[in-house]
């Protein structure tokens, strides 16, 4: 069983400080076996935040506040336009952490697809990729944490969004590849409101018959 949280999506983007502390609530809860398996979904108002792998030379040049969080990679932007999940699971023993994240990839690659991406994993890298006529570029960026067992953080999916947020920085520390939308792939404007249900089914589906 998955609990759907939808926490507030476009007028109603989540501050990410208070994002965070629902997510640190919601898996409180899983952890203690008081609730089950929970995806949190939501658009954040405009932020920059750090994994604990993110290097000096990677944080903004312009003096903008960035808040740092436990999560695995490196910086990234999120703002309004972008659908942002936090999947709070508990994973099955031992734990693999890669495994997780190529699952995320994966169900994000089958849900996007209908919405006229042709998205792909690129190993060694995590997230979502697309090719594009001068680049490969990541579309869904992935970071998350494992804590007693259970997870937190997750993905961001770039859908109508602004992506000048990316240029003050160098996202998720890659260099060598850019970072697209799913309206610019697509060629029409696609809302996170426009694909949540979709990513949501994708979500429950698996949940439903993979035990965690």
């Amino acid at each position: 069983m998955l609990d759907i949280l939808n926490a507030g999506l476009a007028p109603a983007c989540v501050p990410y400080l208070d994002g965070w502390d629902l997510q640190r609530r919601i898996h409180a809860g899983v952890v203690a076996g008081d609730r089950p398996d929970t995806l949190i979904v939501l658009e954040h108002e405009a932020v920059y935040t750090a994994g604990k792998r993110t290097e000096p030379q990677e944080r903004p040049t312009d003096g903008t506040p960035v808040i740092d969080v436990d999560r695995g990679g490196k910086i990234t932007w999120h703002g309004p336009g972008q659908l942002v999940g936090y999947p709070i699971v508990r994973l099955i023993e031992p734990i693999d952490v890669v495994a997780h994240v190529r699952r995320l990839e994966r169900l994000l690659i089958g849900a996007l697809a209908q919405h006229g991406v042709d998205g792909y994993q690129v190993e060694g890298r995590s997230g979502v990729w697309v090719r594009r006529p001068l680049s490969e570029d990541k579309v869904a960026a992935i970071g998350v944490r494992v804590q007693n067992g259970v997870t937190m953080h997750g993905f961001a999916v770039n859908c109508n969004n602004t992506l000048a947020g990316f240029r003050g920085i160098i996202p998720c520390g890659i260099t060598d590849a850019g970072v697209t939308t799913v309206s610019e792939v697509a060629g029409a404007d696609v809302s996170p409101a426009d694909i949540v249900d979709t990513v949501v089914s994708a979500f429950e589906n698996e949940y439903a018959t993979v035990t965690a």
